[in-house]
């Protein structure tokens, strides 16, 4: 296993998606199943990577005072909570099947950042109630897949008609929280690798440091949202032709 390369390739990947506040793993999982790394270890260390990517973004956002916790609370209760009970399905789960998941989750997060406008919020809503289930979903999918499930809240929101750099803090935040749960529930299990998680480790914090320093000072959200939306889309086609 070349651990310089796994952290290096954490690091960029930690500072690109943080741009966005969906968290790294979405992308880390699979390039270390690439790399020969067994699914059930990867899913583990994708959450923790985007523990500290995001904690590291979070503390940033708080530091700018660009966070409205207030708005993401319910969507981080629901999904904290609905993380762990992913991460145990994904026991029991073939891996095909969850391979089949993670395609649909890439296709799905990809087409809504490449192509989705945001539209003005309207005054109709409950974003309480809507928080709740986006959260939920997000959580139960992002500890099945090990990915923390910023792929769906960040683009849900914003179909919804959320500013986007408010989605993207708030994001971070709530996928810090579930992702930490869903870590904690692999660690349960028995799943980790403490070398492969201790060289990941400084290179999450400084992407998700560096990355949101980006978002809030030196990249338009619209860019940065195209261009995760084009290497999930990479990753999906990838994954596609490595089961054919």
């Amino acid at each position: 296993m070349d651990y310089v390369l796994i952290a290096f390739i954490a690091f960029i990947l930690s500072v690109i998606f943080s741009i966005g506040g969906v968290g790294s793993a979405i992308a880390i999982v699979p390039t270390m199943t690439w790399l020969g790394i067994s699914l059930m270890v990867a899913k583990p260390t994708g959450l923790f990577i985007n523990t500290l990517s995001m904690l590291s973004a979070t503390l940033k956002n708080l530091r700018e005072k660009k966070l409205d916790h207030r708005f993401g609370l319910p969507i981080l209760i629901a999904a904290t909570v609905s993380a762990p009970i992913g991460a145990y399905t994904g026991k029991f789960v073939p891996k095909r099947y969850v391979l089949g998941v993670f395609i649909a989750f890439l296709l799905y997060s990809g087409t809504m950042m490449i192509f989705f406008k945001p539209r003005p919020r309207g005054k109709d809503g409950n974003h309480i109630v809507e928080g709740s289930m986006i959260g939920a979903l997000a959580g139960f999918l992002g500890g099945l897949l090990g990915v923390g499930g910023g792929g769906i809240i960040s683009p849900t929101l914003i179909m919804l008609g959320y500013e986007p750099k408010k989605v993207a803090t708030t994001t971070a935040l709530v996928v810090f929280f579930s992702s930490l749960s869903g870590f904690l529930t692999y660690w349960g299990m028995g799943t980790l690798d403490w070398k492969l998680l201790g060289v990941v480790s400084v290179s999450a914090i400084a992407g998700g440091w560096l990355g949101t320093h980006l978002m809030h000072f030196k990249m338009s959200s619209d860019a940065v949202k195209k261009v995760i939306g084009v290497i999930l889309y990479l990753m999906m086609i990838r994954m596609i032709a490595g089961i054919l």
